[in-house]
């Protein structure tokens, strides 16, 4: 199952297309195309056999109707060696599919990864795939509250890739104070409390405090089915995952078997700040 980063991050498209047409010319000298509208379109692969290809998120930058450039964007956590034969797949699927140009964006939240995910791909004599790579250095230092207002997501993929940069506190400071009223601007909030260092944390959980937001993981109970508490308990489980809390099998069965919404929003909220299992389930 991907981790509760990789999918948030990869909502952060679906939620704003044009996010990518912005993101682009950071990492790119090559001038987009001229485009009216940005759409999402499926990554999916159904006709290669036998593994089933999908890339996580598809925008298509268009004119209209008429697709000018299709962007393939990817997350990539960690090194992949087999990205190196599934990402020429899609690229040449959908540039057949939807007859436009293709290009192959991926995100990166470590520079060691960047650095290997930037290594070209050779097709065939002559043929050679060079991925855009957008690692932590080529993201803005967002501390502008304008900035963070007009493109919150910006400002989520600031404080992710500088989150042990000295800047730090002053894009948090930002973050807190012009996103969380945004649409989604709770779930964003809880995407980069689940990702700091504990120093971080701290830090942005007093910013939150000292306002008027009541902090609980809203995204991740949105993100597996809103009042359902099979999905609140499956949410609670990747985001601790994604927090890098561990469970042992009785307290992962205790979550799983739990059926009180009530109870699982406890242990939902405890989780954002939390930094072990048992400030978790601790004294009820």
């Amino acid at each position: 199952m991907p981790s509760v980063v990789h999918e948030v991050l990869i909502d952060l498209f679906r939620h704003r297309p044009q996010l990518v047409a912005e993101l682009l010319p950071l990492v790119t000298d090559t001038p987009l195309p001229e485009f009216d509208n940005a759409r999402l379109e499926s990554g999916d692969c159904p006709d290669i056999d036998p593994t089933e290809y999908r890339a996580d998120a598809v925008i298509v930058l268009a004119t209209g109707t008429t697709s000018q450039l299709a962007v393939v964007v990817e997350v990539q956590l960690r090194p992949d060696a087999g990205k190196s034969w599934s990402w020429p797949v899609y690229l040449t699927t959908l540039r057949a599919r939807l007859r436009c140009d293709t290009v192959l964006l991926v995100l990166c939240p470590s520079e060691h990864t960047a650095a290997r995910c930037r290594r070209p791909i050779p097709l065939a004599p002559g043929c050679i795939l060079t991925p855009i790579v957008m690692g932590p250095s080529d993201v803005p230092i967002v501390t502008d509250a304008g900035i963070a207002t007009e493109n919150p997501e910006l400002a989520v993929l600031s404080a992710i890739a500088h989150r042990r940069a000295p800047e730090r506190n002053a894009i948090l400071t930002t973050l807190a104070t012009n996103v969380v009223d945004a649409p989604d601007g709770k779930m964003y909030i809880d995407l980069v409390m689940a990702v700091l260092p504990p120093t971080a944390r701290h830090f942005l959980g007093s910013l939150m405090t000292a306002g008027t937001y009541n902090y609980k993981s809203e995204f991740a109970r949105r993100y597996y089915s809103e009042g359902q508490a099979d999905g609140e308990a499956k949410a609670l489980l990747a985001f601790l995952r994604g927090r890098g809390i561990a469970l042992d099998d009785p307290s992962t069965a205790r979550v799983e078997a739990c059926t009180d919404i009530e109870q699982l929003d406890v242990w939902i909220g405890r989780a954002a700040t939390a930094s072990s299992a048992d400030e978790v389930f601790g004294v009820e």
